[in-house]
């Protein structure tokens, strides 16, 4: 049995070294990333056991994608790899304030847009201890869609990042995939701007959660608030961090996932809320403090950066 499985798309991730703009960059960063694979592999190099439901390509690409996730821990057995498809791409332009970080996606037939449901061995997701999707896979396109909603039908435990993608489809249409999720849901974690575009709630992040409650009764909320840090409604409880740490950004993408997967590690440990929201707190400021959308960290890492940290580690 497994204590995390998720469901989704890798995709190669090239990104322009910035400040240089898509139209100027000579040179392209190569890495993979995918919300559901990185939150299983931070989940994986903390200690839990893992796996990743995906398709990928029967190249070399695919061939790296499979040993990259391995080697972070993911049980990387229930991936179907596909002859004759691709591996999606995202192209990432880092921007300088005021400048957007900016996103293009060319994804059309990939692997994953082939993988159906009679491929997927859903033993493993009822046998799962917690079962991770995020609103981008349902996304993606119908058969996505369905894949997405047979892993909510079939887990026992199911944790869902909104995580929504205005250039996959329309807040209203989230909203709905939202809502068949949200009452079943164990876990939720949602943006603060996902709630106002989706839900079309703001105001103070009390009055957030409490809307969001209505759809989500059985749900530890988990809304979060950028540089204002985050907000967890659990069993009626508000939790806060009560750890700030001072970050050096140098890539915030993955950070959510970095989130979701520390509060996920820390609850299937055992911890008590408060200490499950520092270590979410902390872990997706160590994301941000390095390169690419995995966030590369170990028990070491947390327990150092809980107590402080050193500027030097001997």
């Amino acid at each position: 049995m497994h204590d995390l499985v998720t469901l989704g798309e890798v995709l190669l991730r090239l990104a322009v070294p910035s400040p240089a703009r898509f139209e100027t960059a000579r040179v392209l960063d190569v890495q993979i990333g995918g919300a559901e694979a990185n939150v299983a592999a931070a989940c994986a190099r903390l200690g839990l056991k893992t796996a990743w439901i995906s398709a990928v390509p029967a190249n070399p690409w695919g061939d790296r994608v499979l040993r990259e996730l391995s080697g972070h821990g993911i049980d990387c057995a229930y991936v179907q790899t596909m002859p004759g498809t691709r591996l999606g791409l995202y192209f990432l332009e880092y921007g300088v304030a005021p400048r957007p970080v900016q996103v293009l996606y060319d994804r059309r037939d990939s692997a994953f847009s082939h993988l159906t449901a009679d491929l997927v061995d859903w033993e493993t997701v009822r046998r799962a201890r917690v079962a991770h999707v995020t609103g981008i896979t349902p996304a993606l396109g119908l058969q996505s869609r369905k894949l997405a909603d047979r892993l909510v039908n079939e887990a026992t435990t199911i944790s869902f990042d909104v995580n929504y993608r205005a250039a996959l489809w329309t807040p209203s249409d989230a909203r709905a995939f939202a809502e068949s999720v949200l009452p079943r849901a164990r876990y939720v974690f949602i943006g603060r701007a996902e709630a106002k575009t989706i839900f079309g709630v703001s105001g103070d992040p009390e009055r957030v959660l409490d809307h969001l409650a209505r759809h989500a009764p059985k749900a530890t909320i988990a809304l979060l608030q950028g540089s204002d840090g985050s907000t967890v409604l659990n069993d009626g409880h508000i939790w806060r961090p009560t750890v700030r740490h001072a970050v050096q950004m140098i890539d915030p993408i993955g950070a959510g996932d970095a989130y979701a997967a520390g509060y996920i590690w820390a609850t299937l440990s055992g911890r008590l809320p408060q200490d499950a929201v520092n270590i979410a707190a902390t872990i997706a400021a160590l994301k941000c403090s390095m390169w690419g959308d995995v966030a590369l960290i170990s028990r070491d890492d947390v327990k150092d950066a809980l107590a402080g940290g050193a500027d030097v580690r001997r």
